[in-house]
C-alpha cells in the first residue's frame, strides 16, 4: 500500500486495524486475535472493547468465552498490565513479555512491606490452594495468604497474585458469579503446544501488532509491548518481506490498496485499546487529552469522526454523556442509539465491571 493521505488517512487506517470500522469480529476470541492483547485491568472496559469491535450481543458472551469455552484468559503481560488474550497466544506472549516485569514486581512488593521470603510463601499458598480447591477468587486467595501470615493489605495482594501470574503458575480464567477466578495454568490451559522460541515470538509479535495497530513505528510497538526498542526492531526485521512499501516511514502489513472510512459515532469504554496502542494518543484525544486521561485513569469516552468528543459514565445502568462541545444532531442521535446498545449489552453484568487495580 502506498503512503497515507495525511494525518486523517493514517488515523482511519489505524481505526480500521482496530476493528472500529469495517466488518466486526465474531466475538471476544476474534477481537483478541486481531488486537493480540486487549487492556483488561478494567473488567467492564474490556467487555466494552469487545462490544465496539464485534457482533457480541452481551457482556455475558465474553464471560462465556472465559468460562465455558476457555478461548480467552486474562493475565499480566505487556507493561505489567492485565490483558485479555486468546488462550493459544498465552503460551508465547507470556514468556516474551513478562521477564521485564519481575524487577518491578519485586520493587512493588518491597514497597508494600513484603520481604522475599513472604512473597515465596504466598506463591506457594496460591499454587497449593488452586491445586486443591481452585478455581478461587482474589478474595478467597487473599484469605488463605493472610492465614499463612503474609500481609495482604493495600496493593500487596495484587502484586502477590501478579507474582504468581508472572511466573506462569496462575492465570485469570473462569468467572465465578461476578468475580473473576484464578486457576492453575497447567490445569486450565494444559501443556504448552511448543517450546518457546524468542525469535519466532518476536516475529509473531510484530506481525500481530501491525494487524491490529498498523501502520505504526518501531517505538510504538516497543511501547505497547513493554519491550526494549531493539527487540521491537528485531521482530519487524524478521517480517520485512511481509511489509508494505510506504512513504511515511511507518510499518504496515502488505495488502490490497483501500480507503478506510472513519468509524460511526460510538461509545468506548475505560482503558480502550485505541488509547494505548501507540506511543502517542494525541491522534484520538487531541485537545481533550486531560479530560479523557487523568492520573493514569483512562475514562470511557465518546468517539465522533475518530476523535474524542466527550466522556461518559453509567450511573444506575444508564449512560450519562458529557460532550466537550455541542454535537450535531445526527451525531447526538447516533450516540444516543449507541448508549441504548451499551445499556443492553452490560445489563446482565452491570455491577461487575467497576474500575480497580484488579488483582
Amino acid at each position: 500500500m502506498p503512503g497515507t493521505n495525511g494525518t486523517a488517512g493514517l488515523l482511519a487506517e489505524r481505526l480500521a486495524a482496530q476493528l472500529l470500522s469495517g466488518p466486526p469480529a465474531a466475538g471476544a476470541p476474534e477481537v483478541a486475535g486481531r488486537l493480540l492483547a486487549v487492556q483488561a485491568q478494567d473488567p467492564r472496559g474490556a467487555r466494552l472493547a469487545v462490544r465496539a469491535r464485534s457482533a457480541a450481543r452481551s457482556a455475558a458472551d465474553v464471560d462465556r468465552a472465559l468460562t465455558q469455552d476457555r478461548s480467552v484468559v486474562v493475565t499480566w503481560l505487556n507493561r505489567g498490565t492485565l490483558h485479555l488474550v486468546r488462550a493459544e497466544d498465552y503460551w508465547w506472549l507470556h514468556p516474551l513479555t513478562t521477564p521485564p516485569l519481575r524487577t518491578g514486581n519485586a520493587r512493588r512488593l518491597a514497597q508494600e512491606g513484603i520481604p522475599p521470603a513472604d512473597a515465596e510463601r504466598a506463591v506457594t499458598v496460591i499454587e497449593r490452594s488452586l491445586t486443591t480447591a481452585g478455581p478461587l477468587t482474589r478474595a478467597q486467595l487473599g484469605e488463605r495468604i493472610a492465614a499463612a501470615g503474609v500481609r495482604t493489605h493495600g496493593q500487596a495482594l495484587v502484586h502477590l497474585l501478579g507474582l504468581a501470574s508472572i511466573r506462569g503458575i496462575a492465570v485469570r480464567g473462569p468467572m465465578a458469579g461476578r468475580d473473576h477466578a484464578y486457576v492453575l495454568v497447567r490445569d486450565w490451559l494444559g501443556r504448552p503446544p511448543a517450546r518457546f522460541d524468542a525469535d519466532r515470538a518476536l516475529a509473531e509479535l510484530a506481525a500481530r501488532y501491525l494487524a491490529g495497530h498498523g501502520p505504526a513505528a518501531d517505538r510504538d510497538l516497543a511501547r505497547w509491548a513493554g519491550l526494549p526498542l531493539g527487540d521491537a526492531r528485531r521482530g519487524l526485521a524478521a517480517i520485512a518481506g511481509r511489509l508494505a512499501d510506504r512513504d511515511d516511514g511507518l510499518a504496515a502489513l502488505a495488502g490490497p490498496r483501500a480507503r478506510y472510512p472513519l468509524p460511526p459515532p460510538r461509545l468506548l469504554g475505560a482503558f480502550d485499546p485505541v488509547l494505548l496502542g501507540w506511543a502517542s494518543r494525541d491522534q484520538v484525544t487531541g485537545p481533550h487529552d486531560r479530560q479523557v486521561v487523568t492520573g493514569g485513569l483512562f475514562r470511557a469516552f465518546a468517539m465522533v469522526r475518530g476523535q474524542a468528543a466527550g466522556i461518559w459514565r453509567l450511573p444506575g445502568g444508564k449512560v450519562e454523556l458529557v460532550a466537550f462541545a455541542p454535537l450535531p444532531a445526527g451525531d447526538a442521535a447516533a450516540l444516543a442509539a449507541d448508549a441504548a446498545g451499551v445499556e443492553r449489552y452490560l445489563a446482565p453484568v452491570s455491577g461487575a465491571g467497576r474500575r480497580g487495580s484488579s488483582g
